[in-house]
């Protein structure tokens, strides 16, 4: 048994017996405090209703982005040392690199990466960003990982734990190319509105 299956088997026998509040509240709490991907919970919940597999990304979305939104705030509380108790030195410097090399981009690409979510939601706050730059990227990056998830598991079924466990590197940057996607024709929307407001 691989890492991924070994992980959905755990949150399968004590965590899918909660159902869509348990999806919702793994997903808010990994984003801010808890080391359980909901990943690993999306998947059987939605395997075992196919046909509600896309409402399921939503709710992993939107718990995501909240629990996200609570870590800025820790991060803002309790600033860098508080940052360090969830992460090591090296991971917090990474971090701190992402952040001076791609900004607001930095969170949505924490969507992507090995690194868990949390350090980045709360990096957010430790480094004062934009709340609404933190929101937009949530949404975006979270939604587009949690959503081709999902789309998969209703074209491959259980096939798709084999997939991810094989192939998760390519899954992951095919999410990370939609949402820089999605995030530059956000910026271009919000440039060209802000355009068409000065000439008014």
């Amino acid at each position: 048994m691989g890492v991924v299956e070994g992980a959905i088997a755990w949150s399968s026998k004590y965590l899918l017996p909660y159902g869509t509040w348990g999806l919702f509240a793994v997903a808010f709490a990994e984003a801010s405090f808890f080391v359980v991907p909901p990943d690993v919970l999306l998947i059987p919940i939605a395997l075992a209703a196919p046909e509600r597999a896309l409402f399921y990304a939503l709710v992993t979305t939107l718990g995501s982005t909240l629990g996200g939104i609570f870590g800025y705030f820790i991060g803002l509380k309790g600033g860098r040392p508080l940052l360090l108790k969830f992460a090591s030195e090296g991971k917090v410097q990474r971090v701190d690199e992402y952040f001076g090399r791609y900004g607001a981009l930095a969170v949505g690409i924490a969507g992507f990466t090995p690194i868990p979510y949390k350090i980045f939601t709360i990096s957010a706050g430790v480094f004062r960003m934009s709340l609404t730059s933190m929101v937009v990227a949530s949404l975006l990056s979270r939604g587009a990982r949690f959503f081709l998830e999902a789309t998969l598991l209703m074209l491959y079924g259980d096939e798709i734990i084999v997939l991810v466990e094989g192939y998760f590197e390519v899954l992951t940057l095919l999410a990370a190319a939609v949402f820089l996607a999605a995030y530059f024709l956000y910026i271009k929307s919000r440039r060209r509105m802000s355009m068409a407001k000065r000439r008014l």
